[in-house]
């Protein structure tokens, strides 16, 4: 239902956070074998110069989300790095009725804040999206029912509601843990309580097609959500056909690719202002896709990010999509591949390594990436690749200089 409604020049080391450490209880990480997700970066970039047209954008469009009997907004609501509620209120005004958080999340903090946000609007007109999750982590396959059960409802609490309209299955890098049966059970008995309505499940792993065509076809989730930018690799239009005639939602992420546009030398001031709105435009092209979500945190992203709500793909700006795609095509490490990782002896979890350097490069986020960096297992960090005849990277597609980008990345986020 509708609601009315800088490149490495420039970054520094620094010392990773203390409170970077203990893991609940012993369920969270462990056993999941896939890190990636564990903490989203905060926001997207915000344009420098905003523009007066975009001044009180609203959504324009809301779409089906599969089968739910709810249309979300076309461009909805990420909370990674959520702390100011005015944001959401701002945001539920302009028409956004999809929210979705974590627990892990600024260690909750986003939860909380979100809850504050909603205070006082009538609960069925807004969708709200968690994880199976902890302030510390993901929930391992083997984590014993009560305890995620215990997990979710104590976001239940943070948040202020009595249930979630959506919980995801979240990290999934595999498809013993799409379907581990402790997390199914959970669920189960939470939907029974009235505490969670639907199930979903989110990744962006280098299994992703299998996995996604796999949580289709099983017929227990809802609702898939997916890394999905333009030209994207792998091609995951099947994947959205299929759920859309079986009535599973899709939700997009991580549609900026990269968010390069910020810093990039070779981009006009007018293209890195314009690049968010084409980004999205090319996502909901796709009618498959019910809606995308993007992470904000600040008051001028809703109105920069709506006033593409509803829009068509100009020549204009797939031009745009184009010319960005050249220049970082040799920078990018694209979600989904993983092309790369059988071929390293040494088992660095190359597409993790260089997606943290992404979060400190074209997110500002240097703490965030650190952290993420330090929990990587020391027998398998970059300062292994300075050594190394890299036969890593024949098997890349794209041509990334992947030992280059690993050595200047260990540089820049090693442990102190």
């Amino acid at each position: 239902m509708a609601v009315s409604g800088r490149s490495v020049r420039g970054l520094t080391r620094r010392s990773v956070l203390s409170s970077a450490g203990a893991l609940a209880a012993g369920w969270a990480l462990e056993g999941c074998g896939y890190q990636s997700q564990l903490f989203l970066v905060g926001s997207a970039p915000t344009a420098e110069t905003p523009q007066e047209a975009w001044s009180g954008s609203r959504v324009a469009r809301y779409r089906p989300l599969g089968r739910t009997g709810f249309e979300m907004s076309d461009i909805s609501f990420g909370c990674a790095g959520l702390s100011d509620p005015a944001v959401v209120r701002r945001a539920i005004e302009r028409g956004i009725n999809y929210f979705d958080t974590s627990p892990d999340y600024s260690h909750a903090q986003s939860e909380r804040a979100l809850g504050e946000g909603i205070r006082g609007v009538p609960r069925d007109a807004l969708f709200v999206a968690s994880k199976l999750c902890t302030p510390d982590g993901h929930l391992r396959n083997e984590t014993p029912v009560a305890r995620v059960i215990e997990a979710v409802e104590s976001s239940l609490r943070r948040i202020g509601t009595d249930h979630l309209d959506l919980v995801h299955v979240h990290a999934v890098n595999s498809i013993d843990r799409l379907m581990a049966p402790s997390l199914h059970e959970a669920f189960d008995r939470l939907r029974e309580a009235g505490k969670v309505r639907f199930l979903g499940v989110s990744s962006h792993t280098p299994n992703l097609e299998a996995v996604m065509h796999h949580a289709v076809d099983v017929g227990r989730f809802d609702v898939i959500m997916v890394a999905y930018n333009f030209e994207n690799w792998p091609d995951l239009s099947n994947v959205f056909r299929k759920a859309h005639e079986r009535g599973v939602g899709v939700v997009a992420m991580k549609t900026l690719k990269g968010a390069h546009h910020t810093h990039l030398a070779d981009f006009e001031p007018t293209e890195r202002t314009s690049f968010a709105q084409a980004a999205f435009s090319w996502v909901l092209e796709n009618p498959d896709v019910s809606g995308l979500v993007v992470s904000i945190r600040e008051l001028a992203q809703i109105d920069e990010y709506l006033y593409a709500s509803g829009k068509r793909l100009s020549d204009e700006n797939a031009a745009l999509l184009g010319r960005y795609d050249r220049l970082v095509t040799r920078s990018y490490c694209r979600p989904g591949c993983g092309e790369c990782l059988e071929r390293c002896p040494h088992g660095v979890p190359i597409d993790d390594v260089l997606r943290y350097r992404m979060y400190a490069e074209n997110y500002g986020r240097t703490d965030e990436a650190m952290r993420l960096y330090a929990r990587v297992d020391p027998a398998r960090r970059a300062d292994r690749c300075a050594s190394c005849d890299a036969p890593c990277a024949p098997a890349c597609r794209f041509g990334l200089p992947i030992r280059e980008r690993l050595v200047q990345t260990e540089r820049l986020l090693r442990p102190a």
